[in-house]
């Protein structure tokens, strides 16, 4: 699907022939069942093996099928355990962490959304985003890109898209135990702005509409409805919200009743419905039941399965085309699996290999990112990445804090911290001081907020939040 500003597809997706057609085939069945689908995510996997490159590889340079990852993780194929040839040696998981280290990657101009993709399918694919290698970072590579003159932006706020899968990024990718690493105050900022941007007919776009009367009265985007409803719910907000709500009744305007399809901005597709349902999935709210079954009894599920080609397993991206399309067929398979943008590694069927792959420590002498936020109470946090080299496989709070007053992504992160040296507590930063109650508390990748001191231990990848209060 072609956008007159191309990030949400060039960045994020497919691009293909816009046109608006008419679905010419029903579904077997009106209502998807359970052995349908089944059959469906069986045959789509073997589709999404078959892309696999002779090398081990689904990614390259600029866009590729790195989406497959995300939807073999949704069906419950573990990335591992996809090898060509049967090789081990070149199986998806270790490609895909190899191509993500190198320095290169991913390009001499990299924009947000190429670590938000990469966060979201190396997540899936059981590589610890924030800790690809000694000296890749996922987590910090996007806290590098907060907008700092309009905090809860990622990447320029014009392309609202970045914001969106910042959102999906840092609240899907969880810690290896399962815990929401991004302190909280940053998940509200990005909620806040996500809110700020939902047209006044209860879908999103993917550019940006806050502050703007005109551009929040024109038609929200199917795709981008879907990924901000799973934004939203990733980053905390329960589906009966009213946002959800309205985004939910906006979908349902767009059902097709003899199809089940969406009847999105640039014509019928597969790969917006997948979105769609996706959304869905990510807030629990079921595509097959009530306000997704139409007065003809389809779904977006049925719609789905009906552009699958079996037994091949690929997925065509509208009801015309005569061949599958590699980006549809990722967006397909992880709606029908019920996923929404990314989901935790299944458990491999290789003997051996374990579920996750991890840097375990920082390696003396080679440089390294941090994420860091800075919380002072007062409803606006600062986010950075932080740029250090470590003298040793730990290093310490007080150590970040100093990098980042001279080495941070967007810059103003910390610009003072006392004491300036040693390993006690932290008893001013940014010019704010303990206070009765009111101290610098530390998280470390969403656990629990404790005393601030310098010589809180800090490791490879680790998400830091220091915050102000009780």
């Amino acid at each position: 699907m072609s956008r007159p500003l191309s990030l949400s597809r060039v960045a994020l997706t497919a691009a293909a022939a816009v046109g608006a057609l008419t679905l010419t085939a029903l579904p077997a069945a009106a209502t998807s069942t359970p052995a349908q689908i089944a059959t469906s995510k069986a045959n789509g996997v073997t589709y999404l093996k078959s892309l696999q490159a002779a090398d081990g590889s689904y990614a390259g340079p600029g866009l590729s099928n790195e989406w497959a990852f995300s939807a073999l993780a949704a069906a419950g194929t573990a990335a591992v355990d996809v090898t060509p040839d049967g090789d081990p040696a070149k199986n998806a998981r270790s490609v895909y962490r190899t191509l993500l280290s190198t320095a290169s990657w991913p390009s001499a101009t990299p924009v947000v959304t190429d670590y938000e993709r990469a966060t979201l399918n190396a997540y899936a694919a059981g590589v610890d985003p924030a800790r690809v290698s000694a000296s890749r970072n996922l987590i910090a590579d996007i806290y590098g890109y907060w907008q700092t003159s309009q905090p809860g932006y990622f990447g320029p706020p014009a392309n609202f898209n970045g914001t969106v899968f910042a959102a999906l990024a840092l609240g899907g990718a969880r810690t290896q135990s399962g815990q929401v690493r991004v302190p909280q105050a940053l998940r509200d900022a990005l909620v806040t702005r996500i809110r700020a941007n939902q047209h006044d007919d209860g879908g999103w776009n993917y550019s940006k509409a806050e502050g703007d009367p005109g551009q929040l009265a024109t038609a929200g985007d199917i795709d981008m409805t879907g990924a901000a409803m799973a934004a939203l719910c990733v980053s905390g907000v329960p589906n009966t919200d009213t946002d959800i709500v309205q985004a939910k009744a906006f979908l349902k305007s767009k059902l097709v009743a003899n199809s089940g399809a969406f009847n999105a901005m640039f014509g019928i597709n597969t790969d917006s419905n997948g979105w769609a349902v996706s959304g869905l999935n990510a807030c629990g709210i079921n595509p097959q039941t009530g306000d997704f079954l139409t007065s003809l009894g389809r779904t977006p599920v049925d719609f789905l399965l009906a552009q699958q080609f079996n037994p091949g397993g690929g997925f065509k991206y509208q009801p015309a085309d005569t061949v599958p399309s590699a980006y549809a067929s990722a967006d397909a398979l992880r709606a029908v699996a019920g996923g929404g943008f990314t989901a935790a590694p299944p458990a491999p069927v290789t003997a051996g290999a374990p579920q996750w792959v991890a840097q375990g420590s920082l390696v003396s002498g080679t440089a390294t990112k941090l994420a860091l936020s800075v919380d002072d109470g007062t409803g606006s946090p600062k986010v950075c990445s932080v740029a250090l080299t470590p003298t040793g496989t730990t290093t310490t709070l007080g150590a970040v804090l100093d990098a980042a007053i001279g080495a941070a992504t967007p810059a103003g992160c910390v610009t003072a911290v006392t004491p300036s040296s040693g390993t006690g507590t932290v008893t001013a930063l940014n010019g704010k001081a303990n206070s009765g109650t009111g101290t610098w508390k530390v998280s470390i990748d969403g656990g629990a907020f404790t005393t601030a001191s310098r010589g809180t231990t800090v490791g490879v990848g680790d998400t830091v939040a220091v915050r102000w209060g009780a």
